[in-house]
């Protein structure tokens, strides 16, 4: 039959809760019912939420990936919120929705993350929401393990740690680098055998109740949205926990240019995260800015006192030096074949985070000025990417 949208108002209404963007979800009944009909039929314990945009060269394997998870009792549906993709994900996405009575589609006209997660939590008729991501890969039991996490800790958050995965030379260097406390300051969430409390945790699944709670994800930020949710939820007293038994695998950028455009946009929205909050999430986000200011600072002042240029030199030095040594351990249980690139990547984490932060200050507490374009494009290339 051709596939139609349908307006999911008369759902939100029974639940009482009122979506006034105009959300649109595909239905696939034979019998032309709504999905807000067929709601009712089956509700399931799990609400897995997808953002996408311009995904076609994944979103099949994603969705496929996703459909073959072990199912928790009760069953999950799939809500995949597409951020206007108009590279021939949304034919794909139709075509599957048609095949798999789980799968439903919603639009997200924003076309960011943070917009798409929304929409689709709003939609979901799920006890527990679970976020997953086109770009990461999942053991079968990911959804399994999550639901009996959040059971067993009664915590308000949970998931596994954020481990990554490269393709090439480069894309590997720069998952070795990112598991590195040189490149990661130390936290805990990307210590792939660590168990236990967190700050923030990668993806997450969550009661559904936490989002009436303390809100929705902040919808002006392109970038940090997670983090800043969890910000949210620990000064509320909540409880965020990551278990080893929660694997997953995300696939990094691919080159150096990418990486720098990725983490510019990081520092950039912390510093609007900092601003809203009025303290950083973690002091450890502070120190990539700190190092880029001072190594712009340092020459100025060299004008006026020539001990700021030695100053500079130690400085500048000591990094170099134990950038090499750093990428020397971690070559060694990454692979020798990428320690020369290594201290190249360790950088970009650092310049590209700190002058991002910089920037970020600049514009949200000095300038107030509305971000520029390079701080709200896509950092893959082909735009298969709906930022995160």
């Amino acid at each position: 039959m051709p596939r139609r949208l349908y307006l999911i108002t008369e759902w939100h209404k029974y639940h009482q809760r009122k979506n006034t963007q105009g959300v649109y979800v595909l239905s696939t009944s034979i019998e032309k019912k709504t999905f807000a009909e067929n709601a009712y039929e089956t509700t399931p314990t799990v609400s897995i939420v997808v953002p996408c945009r311009n995904e076609k060269d994944h979103i099949e394997s994603a969705v496929e990936s996703i459909l073959g998870q072990e199912p928790p009792p009760g069953g999950f549906e799939i809500i995949i919120a597409d951020g206007t993709s108009d590279d021939g994900t949304r034919s794909i996405l139709g075509r599957l929705a048609e095949e798999n009575s789980q799968l439903h589609i919603v639009d997200n006209p924003c076309g960011i993350v943070s917009t798409g997660l929304n929409q689709a939590i709003r939609t979901a008729r799920g006890k527990i929401i679970i976020r997953m991501d086109a770009h990461t890969s999942y053991a079968r039991d990911y959804v399994r393990q999550c639901v009996e996490l959040l059971t067993e800790t009664g915590a308000d958050n949970v998931g596994g740690p954020w481990v990554a995965r490269g393709n090439g030379r480069i894309g590997q260097a720069i998952a070795a680098a990112f598991q590195s406390p040189f490149a990661n300051g130390g936290a805990r969430g990307r210590h792939p055998n660590y168990s236990g409390p967190v700050d923030t945790v990668y993806l997450g699944c969550w009661p559904r109740e936490v989002f009436d709670r303390i809100g929705f994800f902040d919808e002006e930020l392109v970038r940090n949205q997670d983090d800043e949710f969890n910000l949210r939820l620990v000064r509320s007293g909540g409880k965020i926990w990551q278990s080893v038994k929660i694997k997953s695998s995300y696939y990094t950028r691919e080159s150096l240019r990418q990486l720098f455009a990725q983490y510019v946009q990081y520092g950039y929205w912390k510093a609007r995260i900092l601003q809203k909050h009025r303290l950083p999430a973690s002091f450890r986000h502070l120190i990539p800015a700190s190092f880029v200011l001072m190594l712009m600072v340092l020459p100025v002042l060299s004008l006026l006192w020539a001990n700021a240029f030695w100053a500079w030199v130690a400085l500048l030095g000591l990094y170099i030096a134990f950038s090499i040594s750093v990428s020397a351990l971690t070559a060694a249980s990454s692979g020798w074949n990428l320690f020369l690139v290594l201290p190249s990547i360790f950088a970009t984490f650092h310049l590209a985070y700190g002058w991002g932060f910089l920037s970020g200050v600049a514009d949200f507490i000095i300038l107030r000025r509305k971000p520029g374009p390079a701080y709200t494009a896509l950092t893959r290339p082909s735009g298969e990417e709906l930022i995160r």
